[in-house]
């Protein structure tokens, strides 16, 4: 996937320079984040959502979400909202929705090289500068050129169905990227070793990769950068077509039937987020408060992904055309709320 560094690219360097449906059948275990309450899963993209742009959050992280629209983002009670989405059906398995499959072990014979899961991990980085690209693009029919709301493309009244890749109404249509983009980000904090450290009481292994055990969001993932420097030593787990229920009859390889650095040895997906952010329910989770830093600095990378795609609409559309846009796409009745 390549973007153009034209149009919204350009403006992305200014800135830096200024269950088929997953609903009827439970998804895989701990492939992400969770998004419903099944198989040890605890809606955390959901929660992860909901304390980056919820309104009790605004003097925190600035413009905040009303409660229908949030609940439409970042779900509600037996829906995956727009932030869910990228969790059910074909896209369970897009490596690059997920920033999965990055994965390096310096061993001799390992089936990838460390170039290939930069490669990967790019991919997943790429994938959420496209949703950003389209969703500047849909923001333009939110309202007309001379600022005048199209109540049709922001109303609420009827919820968004977010399968495929067109919803209908503008609004839909920008919160299902700004879904892609979230759960993208927020998987690369659970999925790398970003945040996390190994397990010290076990020699380093495959079983037991290296972590980078940084704090806070990382640089590389700021999409307001052009070509930013990779993170040297950065990998995600493996996860194949054949580990989708069961990991250890995946991501394999050589006669011996060795495995990869896989999803399983890295992944920090459930555990405890309301009312306060706990322990992890994973192996890598459970250690080193590795879920809760990879919790802490999903809900900081979330709130930043929505800072930037605010910048790019002033950049865009201008001051006074994207604060509509923003009011818009964050107030339950736009037209009553940001009617000037």
């Amino acid at each position: 996937m390549k973007i153009s560094m034209t149009g919204l690219g350009a403006k992305i360097c200014a800135l830096w320079g200024g269950l088929a449906l997953l609903v009827l059948s439970a998804p895989a275990p701990g492939y992400a984040f969770g998004t419903v309450r099944v198989l040890g899963q605890d809606i955390e993209h959901g929660r992860i959502t909901r304390r980056a742009l919820a309104c009790r959050s605004m003097s925190a992280f600035g413009a905040c979400f009303e409660p229908k629209t949030l609940d439409s983002l970042a779900g509600k009670f037996g829906t995956f909202g727009a932030v869910g989405a990228p969790d059910r059906g074909r896209g369970l398995l897009k490596s690059y929705a997920h920033c999965s499959g990055g994965d390096f072990y310096d061993l001799r014979g390992y089936p990838q090289s460390a170039q290939t899961a930069q490669a990967v991990l790019t991919e997943c980085r790429d994938y959420m500068i496209d949703n950003l690209h389209h969703a500047v693009r849909d923001a333009r029919k939110l309202v007309t050129s001379k600022n005048k709301i199209k109540s049709r493309h922001v109303s609420m009244t009827v919820d968004c169905v977010y399968k495929g890749s067109r919803h209908g109404r503008a609004k839909c249509n920008i919160l299902a990227h700004m879904g892609r983009i979230l759960h993208a980000s927020q998987d690369f904090y659970s999925h790398s070793n970003w945040v996390d450290v190994p397990d010290y009481s076990r020699a380093i292994s495959v079983d037991n990769p290296p972590g980078l055990g940084h704090y806070g969001p990382s640089p590389w993932l700021n999409l307001r950068a052009s070509n930013p420097v990779f993170p040297m030593g950065l990998i995600s787990g493996c996860f194949d077509n054949a580990s989708y229920r069961d990991e250890s009859k995946g991501c394999l390889y050589g006669q011996s039937g060795a495995h990869r650095v896989r999803h399983l040895d890295l992944n920090k997906d459930t555990g405890t987020i309301d009312p306060i952010i706990a322990s992890g329910q994973t192996g890598r989770g459970e250690i080193n408060d590795n879920f809760k830093r990879a919790v802490e600095a999903a809900i900081a990378d979330s709130a930043d992904k929505w800072a930037t795609y605010r910048e790019l609409l002033v950049l865009e559309y201008g001051q006074e055309r994207a604060q509509i846009m923003i009011c818009v796409l964050t107030h339950d009745d736009a037209v009553t709320a940001c009617t000037r």
